[in-house]
């Protein structure tokens, strides 16, 4: 029998509904379904497999009409479990693991279990009103987070391959590590075919430009006069210089291999982002441009309805303080511990974009500088006040500008 609209609502303000938990994994699920007072009804571990989700879901709904589900992974391992219930038109709400594992300190016993956390799950999101909601995706939301996810990988194994590079150069010519930027694709040009002295010095300046610019690098005369003034500093050769020379040149390779990489993926990131309703909204917001701007997409989901405020948005993405006050103590700020790092790095590194680019920035930066504020202070601070400016722009569909626009008398 199907509750009354008046008696549904009043179940809910009460917190008295029906409630089941998936306690997600790899290969199988646990799932745990409680009725209105806290007892267990149902605790039933399933393999992710669609068959036995549907027939989870089918004992489940023989239980109640009303069931309200969470779930502690919002993707990955719980995909094909969300995407069924969504389909089948069941409330289904994210809870932390970190959230659970909390919560689960508040019921009896020390003991961890699968069962255990889906019946804390259930229970939680049985009586809590302030869970995230999950929604079936936009795709183009969906591929900007698996693009910009794979990006992510691919400029972290840049880094620690760079790392590498530049520690297996110092290792015999430091005086070369030192003066090259091992970014750029001419000095790592320059090691594919030279990495010691000895052999920078054996085919002189003017063969060395000539061997660059035959390979399209740019400046190659100055990159060939720097390489030989270092090389013209030493003349010791360092145990293990000829395998290590293999080495660098090989990491060298790699390096230019994952900038091709990156800087293809980057057009594909474009090209997607180009098909969202918000592009030219998002990237007319200094220091936003098509790589933050999909990203910050795929951190919030591109649906600013889900956080309600501006406010809820800067606490997601970690850049609005939080209180701690206690007894007398009162307006103590600090700064948060739960957010969304990857949208923190969005707003933050936008932010110093914008005190490039934007003279209204430069001047808020200034002037919280000027009020005794540390450079990262000064910094959150204006991407605070971006995530304000932001919002509107996308609850209004407008571009930025300057000067707000002026509305016409009646």
């Amino acid at each position: 029998m199907y509750a009354s609209s008046s008696e549904r609502a009043f179940q809910v303000a009460a917190g008295r509904e029906r409630g089941a938990g998936v306690d997600a994994g790899k290969t199988h699920h646990h799932c745990v379904a409680i009725d209105e007072s806290g007892r267990r009804l149902l605790s039933r571990r399933v393999a992710d497999d669609e068959p036995e989700l549907l027939e989870l879901l089918a004992s489940v709904m023989a239980l109640s009409d009303e069931v309200t589900w969470g779930i502690d992974l919002a993707d990955g391992g719980a995909a094909l479990a969300i995407a069924i219930l969504l389909n089948h038109n069941q409330a289904v709400h994210y809870i932390s693991g970190r959230a659970i594992h909390r919560a689960a300190e508040s019921y009896r016993g020390e003991g961890k279990t699968d069962a255990k956390d889906a019946a804390v799950i259930a229970d939680q999101v049985r009586i809590r009103r302030d869970l995230h909601p999950l929604h079936a995706g936009d795709e183009t939301v969906i591929d900007l987070k698996i693009l910009t996810g794979r990006r992510m990988d691919l400029v972290a194994g840049r880094t620690r391959t760079v790392n590498r590079l530049r520690a297996q150069l110092t290792g015999i010519f430091p005086g070369l590590e030192r003066a090259l930027d091992l970014t750029n694709t001419g000095p790592l040009t320059l090691l594919t075919g030279y990495q010691t002295p000895a052999a920078i010095r054996r085919i002189g300046v003017k063969r060395l430009a000539t061997w660059l610019r035959n390979r399209k690098v740019r400046s190659a005369d100055q990159l060939a006069e720097t390489a030989l003034q270092a090389a013209d500093r030493q003349h010791t050769s360092l145990p293990g210089e000829k395998l290590t020379a293999q080495m660098v040149h090989r990491l060298a390779d790699e390096v230019m291999a994952l900038n091709q990489q990156v800087a293809e993926l980057d057009k594909r990131i474009e090209a997607r982002f180009r098909d969202h309703h918000t592009f030219d909204v998002i990237t007319s917001m200094p220091g936003l441009g098509v790589i933050l701007g999909a990203e910050f997409l795929a951190a919030t989901g591109g649906d600013m309805t889900v956080f309600g405020t501006p406010d809820r948005l800067a606490g997601f993405g970690g850049v609005a303080p939080v209180p701690r006050d206690s007894g007398k103590i009162s307006g103590n700020l600090r700064h948060p511990q739960r957010y969304n790092r990857r949208l923190q790095r969005v707003f933050y590194t936008s932010a110093l974009f914008s005190i490039r680019h934007c003279e209204e920035s430069r001047r808020f930066y200034d002037r919280k500088r000027a009020e005794g504020k540390r450079h990262t202070q000064a910094v959150l601070a204006l991407a605070r006040r971006r995530v304000n400016v932001l919002w509107a722009l996308l609850r209004d569909g407008r571009c930025y500008a300057l000067a707000p626009p002026t509305t016409l008398a009646a």
